[in-house]
């Protein structure tokens, strides 16, 4: 782990600079590009478009039979290793064509009008592989937050926890920029700036545009994040007005490669 941040700090914060960079955290940014006219293997990471699927393994579908819609496709083998997190195999996110994005606030870890698959094992065959997908809906889904499908990057980095995950009051307190007196707003604003922990990204700490739902939860510090989806105009993906995609899942489900207990979450302005 990084033990400074390359970053031009106000005076102010340059005061608990050490305290920031106590708090850095592995992550993997993602970085996805629209489809122009090149095209995805089914077996490559991707937000939107075609899954890959054994022919032996059914297509996900909603509480009442209806498709799922793939939101978002991971190879770890394209990604770059973060501790915890498989090196191999393919994950997917499924949710449902529905005004709520597929979510039951109620029950965030309920799957069914969102799914989450894994498949450890990837076999870059076509003849293995679900290639036939006549039976989804030839038009855009009307409530999905993203229009397009988007191949992916990724890369490494750190990241100072942000003002919107629970754990920035148990790292500063919860009157952390009072501290600064007249310049409160001013420094709160330079602190987002810098440490927003927005985007899209694998691990790392969570943005939210209202509440951390972990914060209502007993065992919130089990719960890693897994994986955030942004509102991005570039790739015209919106969630809401403007909100934030997330799924967490506890650190001993992840090792074990259980993506059963996934808890989904987004919010909005």
């Amino acid at each position: 782990m990084p033990h400074s941040l390359d970053l031009k700090l106000s005076p102010e914060l340059e005061s608990v600079r050490l305290k920031i960079e106590a708090t850095l955290k592995p992550f993997i940014r993602i970085i996805p590009k629209p489809l122009e006219k090149q095209q995805l293997t089914l077996w490559q990471s991707k937000f939107g478009g075609l899954p890959y699927l054994p022919k032996s393994h059914q297509y996900p579908t909603d509480n009442q039979g209806n498709p799922l819609f793939l939101l978002a496709q991971i190879n770890f083998d394209e990604v770059p290793f973060l501790n915890g997190f498989p090196t191999t195999g393919i994950l997917q996110f499924y949710i449902a064509d529905d005004d709520v994005f597929g979510i039951d606030f109620d029950h965030q870890t309920l799957q069914q009008n969102f799914r989450i698959l894994y498949f450890p094992e990837v076999l870059q065959r076509e003849d293995y592989l679900l290639t036939d997908f006549s039976f989804l809906p030839e038009s855009t889904p009307q409530f999905f937050p993203l229009s397009t499908t988007c191949s992916l990057q990724f890369e490494a980095g750190y990241e100072p926890v942000g003002t919107s995950d629970y754990q920035f009051d148990e790292h500063f307190g919860e009157q952390f920029f009072e501290q600064f007196g007249d310049l409160e707003d001013s420094i709160c604003d330079e602190y987002i700036e810098h440490f927003s922990s927005d985007g899209h990204k694998l691990g790392g700490y969570a943005y939210f545009t209202q509440n951390d739902p972990r914060l209502y939860l007993p065992e919130a510090h089990h719960y890693w994040l897994l994986l955030q989806m942004d509102t991005d105009d570039a790739i015209d993906m919106m969630w809401g007005d403007s909100g934030v995609g997330n799924f967490f899942i506890k650190e001993e489900d992840l090792r074990r490669l259980d993506f059963s207990n996934v808890l989904y979450n987004w919010d909005c302005c």
